[in-house]
C-alpha cells in the first residue's frame, strides 16, 4: 500500500529532477560564446533593475538562511528575529554605502576595484586568497547540509547516500558555474527567489489563518511550545551561557551586518549592470525580497514553535535546520494529501534549488577571481578565450576541493564555518574595501596588513570559541580550548581588521602616502561618481 508519505517522496523526486533538466538546460541556452569574457564575468549588463535585484536577492538568500535563520527563531525566538533582520539591514548597507562606488571602480571581481587604486599582482593575489577564504567554508556547509536535506525529504539514512547526495550535487553547481557564466547562474537565481518566496508565502498565510490571523495568538502559542517562557520573547537567550550576553549579541549582529554586504559572491553582482542608477534601482528590489523573504521565515519560524513544540523541532535537528519543513508538514496536519502535498513538494524544491543556485554563485565568484586576478594579471596578453576557459577549469579545481571537504567535515557541526565566513567579509573584507573606496591617504601596505592580518587574525580567534570546543554543539564537543569569551569574534576581529589597514597606512613613509593620495585623487570621481577614469589593472 502507497502511504501519503510515500506519495510525497516520488513526488519530490520527480520535482527534483525536472528542476535539474530544467536548470541545466537555461545554462546550457544561456551560456557565454567561445569569445564572450565579459558575458562569462557579468552577463554584459544584460539583465533589467527588477531580473537583476532577484538574482541579487537570490545570491543573498543562501540555504544557511532559509534553514539556519529559521531554525534560530523556532528554537530561540527573539534572537533569531533579530538575525533575520540584520540581513535586511546588511542589504541595505550595500545598496546606500557600497553598491555605486563599486560598480563604478570594479570591473569582473573585487581585485578590480582594490588595483584601481593599487595596481600590481601582488594585491590581486592576496585579494583572491581572501576572496577564497571568505567563501570556501561558507560552500562546506551548504554543500555538507545538502547530504542532510536531501535525506530527511527523500527518508534516506544510509551515510553512503548522504556522500552520494554531496557529490552530485556538487557537481551539478560546478555545471551550472562553468557552463553557464554570470547569466546562467542569475537565470537560476531568479528561478529559486520566486519559487521559494511564493511557496513560503503561502505557508506562511496558511499558518497565520490557522492562528486566525492573530499574531498576538500566534506569539503567545509559539511561547506556550518553547517551554522557556517569557525568555522566549526577549533578547539574549542565544547567549545566557556567556559572561556578557548582550555584548556577544551585538558582536554577532555586526557580523552579519557588515560580513553579509561585503562576501564576493554578493559584490560580483554589482558588476551585472549596466550603470550606477540601475545597480540602485536593482538594489531596491532586492532588499524588498529579503525584507519579504524575513517575514516569511518569522512566521514558519514561530509557527513551526506554536504548532509542534521546540522539543519536537530540536529532536529532529539539534540547530532547528528542518523547521522550515516541519512548519511546511505541520500546518496541514496528519491528512494532508492532495494541493497539500504538491505545496510540500514545491517548498522542498525551492530549497533544493536554494542549495544548487547558492554554492554555484560562491563557485563562480572564486572561480572569476581565480582565473582574472591570478592567471591573466601574470599574463597581461592572454586571450579571453584561453581566460574563459581557465575560469572553467578553475570552477572545477574549486568545485572538487569544496566536494572532498564537505563530505569529510559533513558530520560535525558546520556552525564554525558559517561564522567564519561572515567574519572573515566584516573583518577583512569590509576594511578593505571601505577604506579603498574612501579613504586617500590608504596604501597598499594598510591593504595587505588588512587582508593578511586580518584573516589570521579571524582564523585563530575563531578557534577560541564555544562553536569550536567546550560545548555540546560544538566542532569538536569533546575538547575544551575554548579561551574566547564570546561566541562570534567579531566584537574583537572587526576593530583588528580597520586598526592594521590604519596601522599599515600611517607607517608607510610619507611620500608613499602622498603617492597614494595622487592616485586616488586621480580616480575618485569615477569612483564616486561615475565620471570617465582609467581603469586599473
Amino acid at each position: 500500500m502507497i502511504t501519503a508519505a510515500d506519495t510525497t517522496q516520488n513526488m519530490t523526486l520527480v520535482a527534483f529532477t525536472a528542476v535539474v533538466t530544467l536548470t541545466l538546460l537555461l545554462c546550457v541556452m544561456t551560456g557565454p560564446d567561445r569569445d564572450g569574457l565579459g558575458e562569462f564575468y557579468t552577463g554584459y549588463g544584460g539583465l533589467t533593475p527588477l531580473r537583476n535585484g532577484l538574482a541579487i536577492a537570490g545570491d543573498y538568500i543562501s540555504a544557511a538562511s532559509v534553514l539556519g535563520t529559521t531554525g534560530v527563531i523556532a528554537l530561540l525566538g527573539y534572537d533569531g528575529v533579530v538575525l533575520a533582520l540584520s540581513t535586511s539591514l546588511s542589504l541595505m548597507l550595500l545598496m546606500f554605502l557600497l553598491a555605486e562606488p563599486l560598480r563604478n571602480a570594479g570591473e569582473f571581481t573585487m581585485g578590480d576595484v582594490l588595483a584601481r587604486r593599487m595596481p600590481g599582482r601582488v594585491v590581486r593575489v592576496t585579494a583572491c586568497a581572501a576572496t577564497l577564504a571568505a567563501l570556501l567554508p561558507l560552500m562546506l556547509v551548504q554543500l555538507a547540509g545538502a547530504g542532510d536535506l536531501l535525506a530527511f525529504i527523500l527518508g534516506f539514512s544510509r551515510p553512503g547516500l548522504k556522500t552520494g547526495c554531496v557529490i552530485a550535487l556538487g557537481a551539478l553547481m560546478i555545471s551550472y558555474a562553468a557552463i553557464g557564466g554570470m547569466k546562467g547562474t542569475a537565470l537560476i537565481q531568479i528561478l529559486k527567489i520566486v519559487i521559494l518566496l511564493g511557496s513560503g508565502t503561502v505557508v506562511a498565510v496558511l499558518i497565520l489563518r490557522r492562528f486566525d490571523w492573530d499574531p498576538g495568538a500566534l506569539l503567545a502559542a509559539a511561547q506556550r511550545g518553547s517551554e522557556l517562557g517569557p525568555a522566549y520573547l526577549r533578547s539574549g537567550l542565544q547567549f545566557e551561557g556567556g559572561p556578557m550576553p548582550r555584548l556577544d549579541m551585538i558582536s554577532s549582529e555586526l557580523t552579519v551586518v557588515l560580513g553579509g554586504a561585503c562576501l564576493p559572491h554578493i559584490t560580483m553582482r554589482m558588476y551585472t549592470a549596466r550603470s550606477a542608477p540601475e545597480i540602485r534601482r536593482s538594489l531596491s528590489w532586492a532588499v524588498s525580497s529579503v525584507a519579504l523573504f524575513v517575514l516569511i521565515i518569522t512566521v514558519i519560524g514561530f509557527g513551526t514553535t506554536a504548532m509542534l513544540g521546540r522539543a519536537a523541532v530540536s529532536a529532529h535537528d539539534a540547530q532547528g535546520n528542518t523547521a522550515y519543513l516541519l512548519g511546511t508538514r505541520a500546518v496541514f496536519g496528519a491528512d494532508a494529501s492532495g494541493a497539500e502535498t504538491l505545496l510540500f513538494t514545491t517548498v522542498a524544491t525551492a530549497i533544493f534549488l536554494t542549495l544548487l543556485a547558492s554554492v554555484a554563485g560562491m563557485i563562480l565568484a572564486c572561480a572569476n577571481s581565480l582565473a582574472h586576478d591570478v592567471f591573466a594579471a601574470c599574463r597581461r596578453d592572454l586571450p579571453p578565450r584561453r581566460e574563459m576557459t581557465l575560469a572553467r577549469g578553475c570552477a572545477l579545481a574549486v568545485g572538487a576541493l569544496a566536494i572532498t571537504l564537505a563530505v569529510l567535515i559533513q558530520d560535525r557541526s558546520l556552525q564554525p564555518l558559517v561564522t567564519l565566513s561572515f567574519c572573515l567579509g566584516a573583518s577583512v573584507l569590509a576594511p578593505a574595501l571601505i577604506y579603498t573606496l574612501f579613504w586617500r591617504r590608504f596604501t597598499r601596505a594598510g591593504l595587505l596588513w588588512t587582508l593578511i592580518g586580518g584573516t589570521v587574525g579571524c582564523a585563530v580567534l575563531m578557534t577560541g570559541t564555544n562553536l569550536v570546543s567546550g560545548s555540546p554543539n560544538a566542532a569538536f564537543p569533546t575538547h575544551d580550548f575554548n579561551w574566547f569569551p564570546f561566541t562570534t569574534p567579531g566584537i574583537a576581529s572587526i576593530p583588528l581588521g580597520f586598526l592594521l589597514g590604519w596601522l599599515g597606512t600611517i607607517t608607510s613613509r610619507p611620500s608613499v602616502q602622498r603617492e597614494q593620495r595622487g592616485r586616488y585623487e586621480a580616480v575618485e570621481p569615477f569612483i564616486l561618481a561615475g565620471a570617465r577614469g582609467a581603469r586599473g589593472r
